[in-house]
């Protein structure tokens, strides 16, 4: 077994069996709390979050397995986790052919949830449990294995979701863009892709009173290769800070679609 971390996918020859690894991090926004009530799923999971054989999660005990709702739940383990946002997020990409925007066929997804609920951005930060775990989880499942049923594997994006911790008091709020670009440029540094993708929603609610300064720290990351999602204003569960499971379907959607996006524009033009 080796580490083989192949930084776009677009270098990758086409015909061959690929998994495009995507790493869930932040809090619980990104972990799912879509149909949680008084600690309490409802169960339900809408057809858009429904399994595939070609859609894989990276479990806790670092092996590929059929991704299936609630993804996060031996992850945030000491929460009760819902509807997130990454089963929609797979499933669209399969549904506009992943092969469309990576010139490949014979793909398999591969989430790799990473999101523990209630956490700071400081909790985040380098060296830290959430950090370490976060970039064991990311190599482990990079690794080439001889005995994979699911081809090599190529880093495609983080899918990152976190900020409500953060509206608490004034001075994380202030300081939380300096903060996010340190932790993106060390998550860059220490999975030794560079140019690796953030895909980062912007704060949709928030526990203290400063979810507007958290909100621009966001907006201004000036960071190449930091995708911005504008979801303000999608419906929230009845306790008013997490998104419902509509909204999570809707969430799921809008970053597949960035993603689409932002991997077309990547492309070579003779591709």
């Amino acid at each position: 077994m080796s580490t083989k971390i192949l930084e776009n996918s677009t270098t990758l020859q086409s015909g061959s069996q690929r998994k495009h690894i995507f790493t869930l991090a932040g809090q619980s926004y990104m972990a799912g709390r879509g149909g949680v009530n008084n600690k309490t799923w409802d169960g339900f999971v809408p057809h858009e979050c429904h399994p595939n054989p070609s859609i894989l999660r990276f479990n806790s005990g670092l092996t590929w397995e059929e991704a299936r709702e609630p993804i996060h739940f031996d992850i945030d383990s000491n929460k009760t986790c819902g509807i997130g946002p990454g089963m929609v997020f797979a499933n669209k990409i399969l549904r506009k052919n992943l092969a469309m925007a990576t010139g490949e066929a014979n793909n398999f997804i591969g989430l790799v949830p990473c999101a523990v609920g209630g956490t700071s951005l400081s909790e985040w930060s380098r060296g830290s449990k959430l950090y370490n775990a976060m970039i064991t989880r990311a190599r482990a499942a990079m690794e080439v294995d001889d005995d994979d049923d699911y081809g090599e594997s190529v880093l495609e994006a983080v899918l990152w979701f976190q900020g409500e911790r953060d509206t608490i008091t004034r001075e994380e709020a202030e300081s939380y863009e300096t903060r996010l670009e340190r932790f993106i440029q060390d998550f860059r540094i220490d999975l030794q892709s560079s140019n690796l993708p953030f895909f980062q929603v912007l704060l949709t609610s928030a526990q203290g009173p400063y979810m507007d300064t958290v909100r621009e720290a966001q907006a201004a990351i000036r960071l190449p290769n930091v995708i911005k999602i504008e979801a303000k204003g999608l419906p929230l569960e009845i306790d008013g800070l997490h998104l419902s499971s509509l909204a999570q379907v809707h969430l799921g959607e809008m970053l597949a679609d960035a993603f689409l996006k932002w991997r077309t524009s990547q492309r070579p033009s003779n591709l």
